[in-house]
This record gives C-alpha cells, structure tokens and sequence, in this order.
C-alpha cells in the first residue's frame, strides 16, 4: 500500500517514490528531465507527481543539474511596437519550451545600465541570457561569466567571447525592397523618414534605402530623423510639404508614416494619388486605416521562437552550427502606394 503526505505537508521526491513505487532516484530522473527512465516508468511517476501536486524545489534541482530553467532578459524601456513584441514573443516562447523569463528594463541603453542589468540576472540565476536592446552604443564589451549562452537580436554585443547567439530581421534587405517598390512605381526618387540617430535599426533602414537608390541611379535625397513616433513623422512630412519632387517616401515604422499621411492630407494631397507611403513593421492598425499601409511585415513571432529555440538547444548542450541567423521580411502592399501621378496638385499651407 502506497503512502501519501499528511495533508498540508510539503510533497518531497520521496513521497513520489514511495506512492509509485519506485526509487527516489527514478524520481530525480523523471523530474529533471533525464534519459534512461522508460516510459511506463515515467507514466507511473507523472501520475503520483499529479496526484500528490509536487511541485519541484528549483534552487535544489539547480544544484543537482546546474540549470534553473530561466533564461534573463535585458531590454529597453519602452512601449514602442517593436521592442514590445518581441519582448512577448520571447515570453511566449520561453513558456512554452518551460522556461521562466526575468526580465530587466534599461533607460537610455547605456553600456553601464546594460551591464548592471547583466549582472542582476546572473546574480539571480539564469541559464542564459537574451539582449534586445536596439540602440547603438558602439557595441561596447560586456562582461558575461564564461559557459552562459547569449543571444542578442539584430546585432552582436561585443561579449567577451566569440560565440553569441545573433537572431533578427535582414533589415537593409528589407528597406531596399520597399524602396525598390516604390521606384518601380515610377517615382524618381525615394524620401525616408529615419528613426532615432542612436538606434541600430535605424542604420541599417538607411542602408538598404541607399543601396535601393544607388543601384537604380537615383538621387538620394537629405535624411529627415524622427524618433519613431507619429509626431516627428508629421513634423517630417510638413518641411516636405513645398517640395513637388516628394512623391514617394518610405518612414522607417509605421507610427512616422501615419503622421505623415495626416500632414499631407491636412495639406491637401492625397496618399496614394499625390504621394505614396511605405511603413516598416506591418503595426496591427496597418492595415485598417483610412488608406491601409503598404509596409514591411516583421514576423515577430517566427523571430522569438526561432531565437529562443537556438538559446535553449544551447543551453542544453546542442548549439547551432551557424551562430548567425537573418529571417526574411515580407513587402505588404496595399492602398497607400501607387504609380506617380503626372502632377502634384496645389498644396495649401497647414
């Protein structure tokens, strides 16, 4: 006859044993995860572990199998699209394969915060660490215990050792395509409205935008800088507005280029009759404004869960051959890009 715990007693490995009638070793195999336990064996422990409702002492299996099954998070603080998923999308992914997430938020992204941020985690405990900070600081050299995986998105970090994990968007490949989209369109030239100066991001948006113009031969107009928000796209649009060779532009987010729509309705041309617009980052309401988005689609999702993926499987002694991986953008066209009309229309002053 099995034995069971005194009701409100801390369930303990033992008392999985003794109700399965197994060794406390079993036990320990079945609840860390190891090999060699066969799978009635397993069945019949997982039952008792139900049963009973024990729950795992993590700081002890951390002694046992040098693991906490959590896995830190140092990331910028922000409510901006971007940032934001893939904030949810590691936290979705990090469950889903059993894992914890901590996260620690940084202020400005400085080399100093992203470090204190590195350290909280490790004194904490975590079996590897993910960096989603975009602002580009130089890539500054971070001080990380030697043997804990990390992966950063978009673009290395300049850890003390060479085998960082780098997931993230082919973002120069994505800006060419939708300033070739444009130029295909007709249009002699394309305007951008760039992010933050001090974003990484926004470097390489204004590379693939370049590199789209050189290669067709067209002019390269001035870079106007906004700070991502729908604001500073506005503002953007109205220093345009006195230009008739503005009619095709290409914001680095799609909250800029909605304020450039505005400005431009406001001054009385329409989008895409007068100027046609292109986004980046297919934001949900993209798709549902007065004129829908043509824009860049970045799969936040597919990103998360493939960085995570490659984070775990090395964490657990598996890495990946390539420790580079680039996922493809996809072009979303919709209403807000058309062939250049022959004649701007008369703007009025807002």
């Amino acid at each position: 006859m099995t034995q069971s715990p005194k009701p409100g007693a801390r369930v303990s490995m033992m008392d999985i044993a003794r109700h399965s009638g197994v060794s406390q070793k079993t036990v320990s195999r079945v609840v860390n995860g190891e090999a060699h336990v066969s799978p009635d064996v397993k069945a019949k422990v997982q039952q008792s572990i139900d049963e009973l409702g024990f729950r795992p002492n993590a700081a002890a299996r951390a002694l046992v199998t040098q693991r906490f099954k959590r896995i830190g998070m140092v990331t910028i603080g922000t409510t901006l699209f971007g940032p934001t998923a893939i904030l949810s999308g590691v936290e979705a992914a990090a469950k889903s394969a059993g894992y914890f997430l901590s996260v620690v938020r940084t202020g400005d992204g400085t080399p100093a915060q992203i470090q204190s941020a590195i350290d909280q985690l490790v004194t904490q405990g975590v079996d590897g660490i993910i960096l989603s900070e975009p602002i580009d600081v130089g890539h500054p050299i971070m001080d990380v215990p030697m043997g804990l995986p990390v992966l950063s998105f978009d673009q290395p970090s300049s850890i003390t050792r060479d085998h960082e994990l780098v997931v993230g968007l082919d973002e120069s490949a994505a800006a060419r395509s939708a300033t070739e989209h444009l130029l295909a369109l007709g249009h002699e030239t394309v305007w951008h409205i760039a992010g933050d100066e001090n974003w990484a991001a926004t470097r390489r948006r204004i590379q693939g935008w370049q590199e789209a113009l050189s290669d067709a031969g067209a002019a390269e107009p001035a870079i106007i800088y906004g700070d991502w928000s729908p604001a500073s796209g506005y503002a953007a649009a109205q220093s345009m507005l006195n230009r008739p060779d503005v009619t095709a532009i290409f914001a680095a987010n799609d909250t800029m280029a909605v304020g450039a729509m505005r400005a431009f309705q406001l001054a009385g041309l329409n989008v895409p009759e007068d100027v046609s617009i292109v986004g980046f980052d297919d934001s949900p309401e993209s798709a549902f404004l007065h004129t829908p988005l043509t824009t860049i689609r970045q799969d936040f999702d597919e990103v998360t869960r493939l960085a995570v993926h490659r984070l775990i499987r090395t964490i657990e002694g598996h890495p990946p051959t390539t420790l580079h991986r680039s996922v493809p953008a996809q072009l979303i066209i919709r209403e807000s890009t058309a062939r250049r009309s022959p004649e701007r229309h008369h703007i009025r002053s807002i």
